[in-house]
């Protein structure tokens, strides 16, 4: 810790992120434990050391201190404090985060949310819950399976993940192509500004006067303030629901099928897609009945009452084949349907038992360039030497490709994470962006320079300055600054008029 004012900087990734002109004050820690039970208050190393990444665990800080606060009043003690003393604030959830927009700061307080685990109150006949952020998000739908209803947005960590760290990402999951993302399922929030004061944004109704601030914080990865309640709009189960299975001998003709079911005007459930190398993955993994001789492979779920469901899964069946499907099989029942999931769903740590260590990206593309895009990842993959599996919610567009690779090999991380650079900047080539669902955080904040110009990155920091002028709030996440755009040597590219391969113009 510096002595007297300093301004700080911290490496994250290989990269200076503290450019935002911050002078931290001094401090001593154990301050909090003047409102806080001493419990609550975390200064040894070893008990610090757990909160140090969340999943993007190749880049590490030890927090200054970590925060276990387990009321309203506490937190909004906490952010008064934190802003009176130039204190930097960084809340958390369960860590399950992929960008990094958990990682601690070296001077400033962990926040954690785990003691918010409450559901405050459900409304079957209004359709909502109330909880607190760290609530599970499979917990939501438990709570409430007896009314017949369910909360629809299903990351793939919704096991463990929580719904505060749901709002700060704008998270998804296999269910959103038809169902929507967090923000589509979110009423209202309650939330802590750094100040300590408390906001109550959105309503209980279907729509609230004034700006859509609820969009605007939905998303903001902790930049604007800390989430302390959520109120999410419950829907009813499905009378029938069905998945089928359609296998490709050509990566190119899944890609082009799946732009050819929404072209048609069909929006399934859920509409997922994995190339060979992770069928392979998954089913020595899960043992889910994939063919592991298809190049790719396609999973599509129908719901609704079933006769829609029946129509569409042969409307389907027959564009799959048209479309060069090799083989179409339906789930006889619902384990069936099940068990073909729970293999997409177990994509990830399929991945972590073929290699050391596997990096996730996490992109968005128009659908009709998937094919296009999936040849380019290729042939990166040949660049840099690396296997990648692609798994990814392809009805919407969104990559999630996994590059494997091995830490311990000197050079091999740095390798890994420029062929992510290049993944997305192919994604904006094509008209994308590079990020779906998992957030900017510290691992997509150069593309954010490639993506924005600097008129926009403006507005931005215009935005953040409204909610955070001092910038205490997740500091040198997520919007980067023009200065680090300069450095960076994008501030006035023009991405996306022309194709891969020439990726070098970045």
């Amino acid at each position: 810790m510096c002595s007297g004012n300093c301004h700080k900087t911290v490496i994250y990734a290989g990269c200076h992120l503290s450019q935002m002109s911050i002078k931290y004050k001094t401090m001593n820690f154990s301050k909090f434990n003047e409102f806080l039970p001493t419990q609550a208050v975390l200064l040894s190393e070893e008990s610090r050391r757990v909160y140090e990444c969340d999943a993007l665990s190749a880049h590490r800080v030890m927090p200054g201190c970590v925060l276990l606060p387990d009321s309203i009043e506490q937190v909004q003690a906490i952010m008064s404090y934190c802003h009176s003393n130039d204190i930097p604030v960084v809340a958390r959830g369960a860590g399950t985060g992929l960008s990094g927009g958990a990682m601690p700061h070296a001077e400033g307080v962990l926040l954690s949310l785990a003691k918010f685990n409450k559901i405050i109150g459900i409304d079957p006949i209004q359709k909502t819950a109330t909880v607190q952020p760290g609530v599970r998000n499979l917990a939501i739908s438990e709570a409430v399976k007896t009314h017949g209803l369910y909360y629809a947005p299903d990351p793939s960590s919704q096991i463990a993940c929580t719904i505060g760290g749901n709002v700060a990402e704008n998270s998804g999951g296999v269910h959103c192509l038809k169902y929507g993302l967090t923000v589509h399922n979110i009423m209202q929030l309650k939330i802590v500004t750094i100040e300590g004061e408390i906001l109550t944004i959105g309503s209980h109704a279907f729509d609230s006067a004034g700006y859509d601030l609820l969009a605007l914080l939905t998303g903001s990865e902790g930049m604007l303030g800390v989430v302390v309640e959520v109120t999410v709009k419950l829907t009813p189960k499905p009378a029938f629901s069905r998945v089928l299975l359609a296998t490709f001998d050509d990566i190119e003709k899944a890609g082009n099928a799946v732009a050819a079911i929404i072209a048609e005007g069909i929006i399934p459930a859920g509409l997922e897609m994995m190339d060979q190398a992770g069928v392979r993955a998954v089913e020595d993994f899960v043992h889910a009945g994939y063919p592991t001789d298809a190049a790719a492979i396609l999973l599509c779920e129908m719901d609704g009452t079933q006769d829609e469901v029946e129509t569409g899964l042969a409307e389907v069946e027959e564009l799959l084949i048209r479309y060069g499907a090799s083989e179409v099989r339906v789930a006889h029942n619902d384990a069936e349907s099940d068990l073909f999931w729970a293999g997409r769903k177990a994509a990830f740590p399929a991945a972590g038992r073929v290699a050391p260590d596997y990096y996730c990206m996490d992109g968005t593309i128009p659908r009709k360039n998937i094919a296009e895009v999936l040849s380019g990842i290729n042939a990166l993959s040949d660049k840099y030497q690396l296997d990648v599996i692609n798994v990814f919610h392809a009805g919407d567009g969104n990559l999630h490709p996994l590059i494997l690779y091995d830490v311990a090999i000197p050079g091999e991380l740095a390798r890994t994470e420029a062929f992510g650079s290049d993944i997305l900047k192919l994604c904006i080539a094509m008209g994308g962006t590079i990020t779906g669902e998992h957030g900017v955080g510290i691992e997509k904040i150069n593309e954010m320079c490639i993506q924005f110009n600097e008129n926009e990155l403006k507005q931005f920091h215009a935005v953040k300055a409204a909610f955070d002028a001092k910038g205490l709030l997740n500091p040198g996440k997520a919007v980067p600054t023009l200065n680090r755009c300069a450095e960076f040597g994008a501030m006035h590219v023009h991405a996306g008029k022309d194709k891969f391969p020439d990726l070098e113009r970045y």
